[in-house]
């Protein structure tokens, strides 16, 4: 995958690491050199991306956690201290519920509220003070929908907005020890366009300037710039991974 290896001897943990986005950084940070340990909720998917990057060769460990759940991520820290102080968070679990605000729940509201945005912050909290001693990056995993809004996803696209604003104050407080940002991707072929229909899909391609769809590998590969070295005079901003989607829907 990458000859390089800029996460030697270093602890990465990523959530919403069972499957899609979450899964290939989880694979790209191992392969560049990272103890890695995936937080989920879908534990038997998270097992077999964890094995499978062990089988590899890979230092990984997979912990059931509910990101929304302060004590959950206890046990996501304890599991990353067996290989030492965490150095790199990727803010990656999300939950979506796609209704118009007049239709959806309060429930649906607060559950999407407590997962994309308070589950972020305490991720944060939890790994603050190895990052604080040991500097260290954060990467978010916001959207495009943060910065343009389509129907159906109110909760969504303000929890995304304001995990921006989250990233920019905390880039703030904790600098220079630890960096903060924010990857925003748009049409991504993970799971979640398993149930979307050719027509559908091929709209969404159409309305990008690459003419295709990403892969979470390459929102993978931005992630790990941004939690490297090489982006250690980058903090508290944003990097759009679309394909030209929202360069394409701002011009029309």
């Amino acid at each position: 995958m990458t000859g390089m290896q800029r996460f030697t001897d270093q602890v990465a943990v990523v959530t919403g690491a069972a499957t899609g986005i979450g899964a290939a950084t989880a694979r790209r940070l191992a392969a560049e050199g990272a103890a890695v340990v995936l937080g989920d909720v879908d534990t038997e998917r998270g097992e077999r991306t964890a094995a499978a990057l062990r089988a590899e060769g890979a230092r990984a460990t997979f912990v059931r956690a509910d990101v929304a759940d302060a004590a959950d991520w206890q046990r996501v820290l304890d599991a990353a201290h067996v290989h030492g102080p965490v150095r790199v968070l990727v803010s990656n679990a999300y939950t979506v519920d796609l209704a118009p605000a007049g239709e959806m729940t309060q429930a649906s509201w607060e559950r999407q509220v407590a997962v994309n945005l308070t589950g972020g912050f305490l991720g944060f909290r939890a790994v603050q003070p190895d990052l604080s001693e040991h500097g260290g990056a954060v990467v978010y995993t916001s959207s495009v929908h943060a910065r343009m809004g389509l129907p159906g996803r109110p909760a969504y696209a303000a929890t995304k907005g304001a995990v921006l604003s989250l990233c920019s104050q905390l880039a703030v407080e904790y600098g220079p020890s630890i960096r903060v940002n924010a990857v925003l991707p748009g049409p991504i072929l993970t799971g979640a366009w398993d149930g979307i229909g050719e027509e559908d899909r091929a709209r969404s391609v159409a309305e990008t300037a690459a003419a295709r769809f990403g892969t979470p590998d390459e929102v993978a590969a931005a992630i790990a710039f941004l939690a490297s070295a090489e982006a250690g005079y980058i903090t508290g901003t944003s990097l759009v991974v679309d394909g030209g989607w929202s360069v394409l829907k701002s011009s029309s």
